[in-house]
């Protein structure tokens, strides 16, 4: 499943190709993914104009002049393009915008487990759903201190408490193993026999790890792609 540094990826390649866009046409194949695709044509998307692209947790939100958002899921398999229009559609593309460049965004999904919605922002400056998502992990907000208090008493797994929602977003399967991993702790520990230090360890290697894999443009696990197509390279494999 796309991870943090995925939609970290993808986000980035968005602004950098539809930034200052007017979307003059949405087009839908399928009538639902995760969520209905329906809404998607009764928004009243023509004319609007990308602002940016940003992320949230495991989200990529591109922000509209009207001050709605496009939030995009990409779930275990979905993957963004942004190509001419005359490219050939592919199997699984399941929604379509057309850019006033002559280019298209493609949203393609085998497993259909994404979503693609049209969002209202909150009093956050986020989409409404997005709002009640806690602290992120490369934020200053991350530290070893809160890992070892929402430790306490706990009897889940170590990579369990890292991939726990409700203590930081964004830390799936694959770079909670590789923060273990870097730490020398198995990940099967309890989480309540961890100590301060290690929980120091824990927070300092998931930063390093996520802003290596931002660099690095992902994984190569699955098939996350940015626009670009180019595959992510941080996979050991």
């Amino acid at each position: 499943m796309p991870e943090l540094p995925e939609a970290e990826t993808v986000a980035r390649a968005l602004d950098r190709a539809v930034k200052k866009r007017k979307i003059t046409k949405v087009e839908i194949f399928a009538p639902k993914l995760r969520t209905p695709l329906g809404p998607l044509c009764s928004a009243r998307l023509e004319g609007c104009t990308f602002t940016g692209c940003r992320r949230r947790a495991r989200y990529a939100v591109a922000d509209l002049d009207d001050g709605r958002t496009l939030v995009f899921h990409f779930g275990m398999s979905g993957t963004v393009r942004v190509e001419a229009k005359d490219a050939a559609r592919r199997k699984h593309d399941h929604a379509e915008l057309t850019l006033d460049d002559g280019r298209v965004i493609r949203f393609n999904d085998p497993r259909r487990f994404g979503s693609l919605e049209v969002q209202p922002c909150g009093s956050d400056g986020w989409p409404e759903s997005l709002a009640g998502i806690v602290d992120e992990p490369l934020s200053d907000a991350f530290t070893g201190e809160v890992l070892f208090t929402a430790s306490r008493g706990r009897k889940l797994s170590v990579k369990e408490l890292l991939m726990d929602n409700a203590i930081v977003t964004g830390i799936g399967n694959i770079y909670a193993a590789e923060t273990l991993f870097a730490c020398g702790i198995r990940p099967q520990k309890t989480a309540a026999r961890l100590t301060r230090a290690q929980c120091d360890a824990l927070a300092r290697e998931a930063k390093r790890i996520l802003a290596l894999a931002i660099a690095w443009g992902g994984t190569t696990v699955h098939d996350l792609r940015a626009w670009t197509e180019r595959k992510g390279s941080s996979s050991r494999n």
